[in-house]
């Protein structure tokens, strides 16, 4: 996957009604959160919900970017209350910008500054970069109590 301080590749991607979506699009005067993950993988179950809460932000634009076709990406929306925008990026397509970021493992996220610059670039889930995520968002991610792990592999 691409690491941090690499220059995020560009795209345009449709979301779940077909209307096109680009990085440059989600960076206007602020970081974008670029997350990929698949219907099937549990870590991408866990963690996806998490990043609703960064939606109240003014600081950091977050999009999911699935792997999977629009049935299965609304299924799993719907299943664990996913409300982050959605792009599609599916087998049928040759999965293009998945490629462009060397994806080989899901959830990998990207935050990419304004500039288009990766600042930082997780596999997995983080505990401590989600934290580090939220706190660039100005938004606590997790609440005092609750119980989450501090690390999964992708």
């Amino acid at each position: 996957m691409i690491l941090n301080g690499a220059p995020a590749p560009e795209f345009t991607l449709p979301d779940l009604d077909g209307r096109p979506m680009s990085l440059a699009q989600l960076r206007q005067g602020r970081a974008a959160l670029v997350v990929f993950f698949k219907a099937s993988c549990p870590v991408c179950q866990m963690t996806l919900p998490f990043l609703n809460r960064l939606l109240p932000s003014d600081k950091v634009s977050v999009v999911t970017i699935s792997q999977d076709d629009a049935v299965l990406t609304q299924r799993f929306r719907a299943r664990f209350g996913v409300t982050v925008p959605t792009l599609l990026d599916d087998e049928d397509h040759g999965y293009p910008v998945s490629n462009d970021y060397r994806i080989a493992h899901v959830p990998s996220l990207f935050l990419v500054e304004p500039d288009g610059v990766v600042s930082l670039a997780v596999n997995g889930f983080s505990k401590a970069d989600l934290e580090t995520i939220g706190a660039r968002a100005g938004i606590e991610i997790f609440t005092a109590g609750e119980a989450v792990p501090t690390w999964r592999p992708g």
